[in-house]
């Protein structure tokens, strides 16, 4: 063996001798945290954060496999993502880790929350929001809120639409979400116990902003509390709206009763 040859291969061996270490480190090095309730299918828009709030959506396609690859790639409008899809089946997807900030909600704010992704983890449910979500997939929900809210302590009022913290921008989950079924499962904000006339002098726009919409556009917020509290459409505030947000602002401690 020629000389040259002998210091390149000392070379090398010193350069393996190195870099062996490094590999035993990337190995032990921690995964991010998966959940096992879903399979792990990774995408690559996201960052870190801290959740204090779970949104839900719809994704307006024609498929789980159409959202998969949406939720997976830079796309024409720009990168998006969530942490979980849920089939109409049931099945759970996640694509990002619980602990990164995934990018679902856009602008938008929730009560003093201005940077939702920041804030929040972001489930995506496969429909088209003209169709009553299968019940499967309503049973796979309720199952993954009651990981999330326990192992990363969400309050368990913290569960909002989309269309809650983007009103007059986004519609989902929709006017068809049964929000119901999930405030029987003790999950979301939901008016409790027998609703009432409000008082003289009760501010329903206070109400309103109390449980968390913006006020940018009042036709538009009380549309997107329509959607969520009644499962309706309308943009103007009738009486049985305001037993709701009096019965409302009451459990969240605005009011008292008279």
């Amino acid at each position: 063996m020629s000389r040259s040859a002998c210091v390149a291969l000392c070379h090398a061996a010193r350069r393996g001798l190195i870099l062996l270490p490094l590999a035993w480190l990337a190995a032990c090095a921690p995964l991010p945290a998966r959940n096992p309730l879903a399979t792990w299918v990774p995408s690559p828009n996201h960052d870190i954060r801290r959740p204090v709030l779970i949104v839900l959506h719809f994704t307006d396609q024609h498929s789980v496999q159409e959202s998969l690859h949406t939720l997976r790639t830079a796309n024409s409008g720009g990168p998006v993502s969530a942490h979980y899809l849920i089939g109409a089946d049931g099945g759970i997807y996640q694509l990002v880790a619980d602990e990164q900030r995934a990018w679902h909600a856009g602008p938008g704010r929730w009560g003093t929350i201005t940077d939702v992704n920041s804030a929040s983890i972001g489930i995506e449910l496969d429909n088209d929001g003209h169709t009553p979500f299968a019940q499967p997939q309503i049973d796979s929900l309720l199952r993954l809120l009651g990981d999330l809210t326990t192992r990363l302590r969400i309050p368990r009022t913290q569960i909002i639409g989309h269309e809650d913290l983007a009103p007059g921008r986004k519609d989902d989950p929709g006017p068809l979400f049964p929000w119901n079924r999930l405030a029987d499962a003790g999950y979301g904000l939901w008016p409790q116990g027998w609703l009432v006339d409000p008082p003289a002098g009760f501010d329903p726009w206070m109400a309103l902003g109390l449980i968390g919409y913006s006020l940018d556009n009042r036709a538009a917020a009380v549309r997107s509390f329509h959607h969520h509290f009644r499962g309706m459409d309308g943009d103007t505030l009738d009486i049985d709206d305001m037993r709701v947000l009096y019965a409302l602002a009451k459990q969240l401690g605005a009011v008292t009763t008279p």
